[in-house]
């Protein structure tokens, strides 16, 4: 519905996410926040990879959705995900 605002908005990641994944990734993510103009954009990111290019696609959909005053909060994370974003000193930039 145009204009209508939710609290939440849930999203699904699928990997594995190439670097060349990336624009289209924000793009998409990008159009769900300004549809919806919610606070939260909770990102399931169980079928994902703990490497580099996972973290950056993350990082970069934080980012973009700061500008939408949005917040993404990561559901499902992998221990091993967890690790890698508190070994780049993203724990708090990603929380779950």
């Amino acid at each position: 519905m145009p204009g209508q605002e939710w609290s939440t908005i849930t999203f699904v990641i699928r990997g594995p996410i190439a670097r060349s994944d990336l624009p289209g990734l924000c793009d998409r993510v990008c159009g769900l926040l300004e549809r919806g103009g919610a606070p939260v954009a909770v990102c399931d990111v169980a079928c994902v990879g703990a490497d580099a290019v996972t973290v950056d696609a993350l990082a970069r959909l934080q980012l973009a959705a700061g500008r939408h005053g949005c917040q993404v909060r990561l559901r499902r994370p992998s221990n091993e995900l967890r690790e890698l974003l508190a070994f780049m000193g993203l724990q708090d930039v990603l929380p779950d």
